[in-house]
């Protein structure tokens, strides 16, 4: 009879509603979903012992075609999270891809759908992942009185005029020094065949490079410009002298980045109008200057017996591109943060990610700082390779985190000491806070 209620109220609301098996109906969160006006859709989970909290989750980049909405970054953390009494929700966006146009209002589209089936949160924490932390980070400026944190882990906070313009400073200088005189497309990508083709000169390219040291000293600088990872394998990073392992690194990044990022420029121009990436004008030489790469690149010069100063000039001589303005308008207008956040906002990153740079959070805490709201930042890092890889007991940990800065008004739990001790406290699994101060994003476009 529960049920049947459950399900009748839900039907006059207008939305579908699902209870998730469970041994226990007591205990079983209750599932919605809907449509909303876009044709995004929307679901959520809100357990029987429901805290007050909606964990709002904007989900990462999707090639297509399936598009799913989703309410956790993965199963273990939406079982931990649910086992605490949080509720979930989270979208589809309007389609998949770059879908920065609609996926704010989308979440907050969510969010009200959600209300209405179960009235008001006691607050809400925007949760997002790789594309949808950058979308956290726009609602950590644009909700209003709708969100009340943010939680943005992997996040692109660096923008996608800086994703556009550092992807193709590295792609660019492998292209030059690389494969000389050899036309290779590194902008207007429109269709999968242009993507593909780049792709796999640029990837043959590198490997055979990497036989010689020449070629590994030049991989080295493409890679600094492209903010790669040094650090690919083993339990910590590389030290800072330890060139050859940071190139092989290096290398490592890009052969299996770039099948990835090419291939995506394809929506991100489609639904931008064109292609925002550029760099005329654009020094090389002060580009690595920036770099805490710039050793390691100088010291395998040297080791070759290359001009580095000599590739540099070519860069720089060389650098022709120039943006198509309607898709920069578009993107500056609908997928770069300002940093003028209104409600708290706590960064989580790993410290190898070659898909989001940590350099992004250098650049993107100075954006927040220069808008008079360095007070509602922090940020934290883990100590592991990957993209948005993280434990169940890291997101719980830091959302808690999240949720006592909206309470008391101090982020006195946000240390990476204070999270470390919270996630052990879980018994979630492993958990890897550390101090850390990112380098310079790489790109002077600013």
């Amino acid at each position: 009879m529960k049920r049947a209620l459950t399900c009748f109220v839900a039907a006059v609301l207008g939305a579908t509603v699902l209870v998730t098996p469970s041994a226990s109906a007591q205990t079983a969160p209750t599932g919605y979903s809907g449509t909303l006006p876009d044709g995004a859709t929307w679901v959520a989970r809100v357990p029987s012992g429901w805290n007050g909290t909606v964990v709002l989750f904007s989900h990462g980049f999707r090639p297509g075609p399936e598009n799913p909405a989703a309410d956790s970054p993965d199963p273990a953390t939406a079982d931990a999270l649910l086992a605490k009494g949080f509720a979930l929700a989270g979208s589809s966006y309007a389609r998949p891809g770059w879908a920065l146009d609609t996926a704010v209002q989308d979440q907050l589209d969510t969010l009200a759908a959600l209300r209405r089936h179960v009235g008001p949160a006691r607050e809400v924490i925007a949760l997002g992942q790789s594309m949808g932390g950058l979308v956290s980070a726009l609602l950590a400026e644009r909700s209003g009185r709708n969100i009340d944190g943010a939680l943005t882990t992997c996040g692109l906070v660096g923008g996608a005029l800086n994703l556009n313009n550092y992807q193709l400073d590295g792609t660019y200088a492998m292209a030059q020094l690389l494969l000389p005189g050899q036309p290779i497309q590194l902008t207007r990508f429109t269709t999968p065949a242009e993507a593909n083709a780049t792709v796999s000169a640029l990837t043959n390219a590198l490997r055979t490079a990497q036989a010689t040291p020449a070629g590994r000293a030049r991989i080295a600088l493409a890679g600094a410009m492209m903010n790669a990872p040094t650090w690919f394998t083993g339990p910590t990073p590389p030290s800072a002298r330890d060139w050859a392992v940071q190139q092989e690194a290096q290398y490592n990044w890009l052969v299996g980045t770039l099948p990835f990022v090419i291939p995506a420029r394809i929506t991100i121009n489609a639904v931008a109008g064109g292609d925002s990436s550029w760099n005329v004008g654009v020094n090389y030489a002060k580009l690595l200057h920036e770099s805490a790469q710039s050793s390691q690149v100088a010291g395998l010069y040297r080791q070759a017996g290359l001009d580095l100063r000599a590739d540099l000039a070519t860069l720089s001589r060389n650098a022709t591109i120039a943006p198509e303005p309607a898709a920069v308008r578009w993107l500056a207008r609908t997928s770069v943060p300002t940093g003028r956040l209104s409600i708290p906002e706590l960064t989580l990153h790993t410290l190898a990610d070659s898909l989001a740079p940590v350099e992004y959070h250098q650049e993107y805490g100075g954006k927040v700082r220069r808008a008079g709201a360095e007070p509602l930042l922090r940020q934290t890092y883990v100590s592991r390779i990957g993209h948005c890889a993280f434990t169940p007991a890291e997101h719980v940990a830091a959302l808690l985190a999240v949720q006592n800065r909206i309470r008391t008004g101090t982020w006195r739990s946000a240390t990476p000491e204070a999270l470390q001790a919270t996630a052990e406290s879980l018994n979630l699994g492993g958990a890897a806070f550390v101090r850390y101060q990112p380098p310079p994003f790489v790109n002077d476009r600013h």
